[in-house]
């Protein structure tokens, strides 16, 4: 029962801090990266990295896990960049690919899970090897890449 509750929650926190995600990436592009959405966007992302430890493992180190670690560091550099440096010259270049960064694993797993457990996805790719996942997750990431870079190019907007 406390696992299924811990899914739930986990799985709400994790839809929040990606859809708040994409308004930040909406807001990225534009030049703006301090959207009034940020400080959610980054609580809820650093909320299921952290949630996602409380599961239980008996399986040694996983890719899960390994995707949690490296997101809690990405993300407290993000807060770094942000909070502390106040995106203050280069800060603002390494804010915008950590948060981009922590933004892509939470959809790269979203992606896994929609393959998991939608059946017409399932079909398509039952071991997540076959070429319909891959093409779904090279497409996320390009897209990602995209972002990234058009977001660093655009000239920042005054605060």
């Amino acid at each position: 029962m406390a696992l299924q509750i811990l899914t739930i929650v986990h799985v709400i926190i994790s839809l929040l801090g990606i859809a708040s995600g994409f308004a930040i990436m909406a807001a990225m592009l534009r030049g703006n990266p301090r959207h009034p959405w940020t400080g959610f966007f980054l609580a809820m992302t650093l909320a299921t990295s952290l949630t996602g430890f409380l599961f239980p493992y008996d399986k040694g180190f996983t890719p899960a896990l390994g995707f949690g670690v490296i997101s809690t560091i990405i993300l407290a550099l993000a807060l770094y960049a942000l909070y502390k440096r106040q995106l203050a010259g280069g800060w603002r270049k390494t804010y915008i690919i950590c948060a981009l960064f922590a933004q892509y694993l939470n959809v790269f797993v979203l992606v896994v899970q929609m393959f998991l457990k939608i059946p017409a996805l399932k079909a398509l790719a039952p071991t997540q090897s076959e070429p319909p996942f891959g093409i779904a997750q090279g497409l996320v990431l390009i897209g990602f890449l995209a972002t990234g870079f058009l977001s660093l190019r655009r000239k920042p907007q005054p605060a």
